[in-house]
């Protein structure tokens, strides 16, 4: 049991690794949460995350009902380094509100995107970038599982984009149909289990209701390294709206380039009240040249550790068809 455990942490310390130089050796999706990874997906990968999504909405002022059906979807794609990556995000939802403020009440539809986005991320400062410091510790798990001093320092990245309001919005018709978001990324790697990312939002500035938004995720993989669950909390802040969003998930890895999530979440407020739910996959197509490389940079004493782990692999790594090179 105890060289089962050990060789699982081993793959996953190797893994942990590839994380660290952008491109990872299994999909790495910025869903289920809100926020986005400091890092990009790797030069020449494209990725596809897209999911269906159900809120409710209850608002005590203005008495009135809403259930929201939408599609929330993202693409990423690595453009010519390591650090960049393009994204094309946004949310499209319809909505069913009945108003009871009138008798008799009255109910209406309407629909649109809520957001459409898209903008480049670039990493400023990756604190994992030199092998030799951030190495394991092949003699040693606790050492390789405990935060160290240097975990404290994050990933930077820093994202520029525009956000388009398409035709006449009914969910924000003061808005001009195109707007700037900047936002600062940050990500730290405690030990290969936790993961802390953080988002600093400016929208929409030039508008007449900038809005500041943050998110701050924590992530934990759990010792069948499938599966990962997260907390997250979002927090927004403008002239005509304020609000604090908590969400909770867990997402699960079929294959190194496919995962399936879940999420719920609720807000702190009752102008409106929110609940809401989402499902759904991320996919990735890998045309990344560079893993030989990588595993080229290995030392011998580290080549040696992996082979050994592969050769346990059937018995400790769920993921029979990740393949590691020799």
């Amino acid at each position: 049991m105890m060289n089962r455990l050990y060789y699982l942490i081993a793959i996953l310390i190797f893994v942990t690794q590839f994380t660290y130089a952008q491109y990872t050796e299994v999909i790495n999706s910025n869903r289920p949460g809100a926020s986005y990874s400091a890092f990009a997906v790797g030069k020449n990968v494209i990725q596809g995350e897209g999911g269906l999504y159900y809120e409710r909405q209850e608002h005590t002022l203005l008495d009135t009902e809403a259930n929201r059906y939408g599609v929330d979807y993202a693409i990423r794609y690595g453009l010519l380094f390591e650090q960049l990556e393009v994204i094309l995000d946004g949310t499209f939802i319809k909505e069913n509100l009945t108003d009871y403020s009138i008798s008799p009440s009255e109910e209406y539809s309407r629909s649109n995107f809520t957001h459409n986005t898209i903008g480049v991320k670039y990493l400023i400062y990756d604190p994992y970038k030199n092998p030799e410091t951030n190495k394991p510790d092949l003699y040693s798990w606790k050492a390789n599982n405990h935060v160290q001093w240097r975990d404290l320092i994050p990933a930077v990245a820093v994202y520029a984009g525009a956000n388009f309001n398409f035709g006449d919005n009914p969910f924000y018709p003061n808005d001009p149909q195109i707007s700037p978001k900047v936002m600062v990324a940050t990500q730290n790697h405690f030990t290969a289990n936790w993961v802390l990312v953080m988002n600093f939002i400016y929208d929409k500035f030039t508008s007449d209701d900038p809005l500041f938004n943050y998110i701050i995720t924590l992530t934990h993989a759990l010792p069948d390294p499938r599966y990962s669950i997260f907390i997250e909390h979002q927090g927004y802040k403008s002239d005509s709206y304020g609000d604090g969003i908590f969400r909770g998930g867990a997402a699960r890895l079929f294959n190194k380039n496919m995962q399936i999530d879940a999420s719920v979440g609720i807000n702190i407020k009752d102008t409106p009240s929110r609940f809401f739910v989402s499902a759904g996959m991320s996919y990735r197509i890998d045309n990344h040249s560079d893993r030989q490389k990588r595993i080229d940079n290995l030392s011998d004493e580290e080549k040696e550790f992996v082979k050994e782990a592969k050769k346990n692999r059937k018995k400790s790594n769920p993921f029979e068809d990740i393949e590691t090179e020799d």
